[in-house]
């Protein structure tokens, strides 16, 4: 009974030493494959830093596929790299191959599926990306030109009231609204509408107003195109020949009376180009309130950007913007031709 105990205890020895060294001999190999797959990652890299791309990609898929237990590893690393030189040189089929390999033993690698999509993509005619590429941003871009368009409008009702109304104040008779009205222009004509956007946004919470982007936005550009169109307009009231008022007043009227119906009426002609000019300068000023976290069309194009990297979305939102100066021109020459249409009798 006892030898065939020992029988027994020596074969499961025997069977324990045997499975020991099966690991020994698999563990030696798989650190054996990895010190090779090391050596050839640098030797491949070495290759590629001399400009031999050919043989640097060679080298790259001579690294083998792990075992079922194995990680990624060096193997991942290098058949993304080999599919990057292969796309780097225009063999897009070659380089969709690599990615097919590396998903064939890694299915939910995402970096090979991106990849394997982008090449696929990049061997598209040009116009059919050109296509796919304005139906993938348009929508986001024609959101952030609705905000654009809501800048624009409201600033061209507010900036001319402001504006008449500070420039009647610089040809008044007071002079302490003279001298502040002088001011107002003074101080939003001498510095950047960049600098005054960032005080109004990022400067006066410190004293304890706060404002959201848009009202932040919409305060920057009327100050600021108030004053721009203040002198435009006291230019072109003061341009109407004095003896107007004058006639006006022989005829009983106030001096508000005769603002109002003499001399306002005529200076439309005189300050209408100067103003059209001003508002087209502003469809394309309103991309500086992207700076203040305002999501209009050029932070929606530089996120698209930044996003994708892709230079189709900076060209479809200065198609955008070329449309909005284009409606605008168009529509202040039309208003031109109609109000000096009496000239040409």
């Amino acid at each position: 009974m006892k030898t065939k105990f020992d029988s027994i205890l020596r074969s499961a020895v025997i069977a324990a030493l045997l499975v020991l060294s099966l690991l020994a001999l698999s563990a030696q190999a798989a650190s054996t494959a990895t010190e090779n797959a090391d050596a050839l990652m640098r030797k491949a890299n070495d290759v590629m830093v001399t400009g031999d791309l050919e043989a640097a990609i060679t080298i790259y898929l001579q690294i083998p596929a792990p075992g079922p237990e194995g990680d990624e590893g060096q193997f991942a690393s290098s058949r993304m790299q080999a599919a990057r030189l292969e796309f780097a040189v225009k063999d897009y089929p070659a380089a969709i191959a690599i990615a097919e390999e590396l998903l064939a033993v890694y299915p939910d690698n995402i970096e090979a599926l991106q990849f394997r999509d982008s090449v696929k993509e990049a061997m598209l005619p040009q116009w059919k990306r050109l296509m796919n590429d304005t139906i993938k941003f348009m929508p986001h871009l024609l959101k952030g030109s609705l905000m654009t368009l809501l800048l624009v409008v409201f600033t061209m009702i507010i900036s001319p009231i402001g504006g008449l109304l500070i420039a009647l104040g610089r040809i008044g008779d007071f002079k302490a609204i003279n001298r502040l009205c002088w001011f107002i222009i003074w101080l939003f004509r001498g510095t950047p509408l960049l600098l005054q956007l960032f005080f109004i946004y990022y400067g006066l919470p410190a004293i304890g107003i706060t404002l959201k982007p848009i009202p932040a936005a919409l305060i920057g550009l009327g100050l600021n195109y108030s004053a721009y169109l203040a002198e435009i307009i006291r230019s072109g009231i003061q341009s109407i020949d004095h003896g107007q008022m004058e006639a006006a007043e022989a005829m009983g009227m106030s001096n508000w009376q005769a603002m109002r119906r003499i001399i306002i009426p005529q200076t439309y002609r005189v300050i209408l180009p100067p103003v059209g000019n001003e508002f087209i300068a502003l469809i394309k000023d309103t991309a500086l309130v992207s700076t203040i976290a305002m999501v209009e069309l050029m932070r929606t194009a530089d996120q698209l950007f930044n996003a994708s990297f892709n230079i189709t979305v900076l060209g479809l939102a200065a198609v955008i913007y070329l449309l909005f100066t284009t409606v605008f021109t168009f529509t202040f020459e039309r208003l031109e031709e109609r109000v000096g249409a009496y000239e040409k009798r």
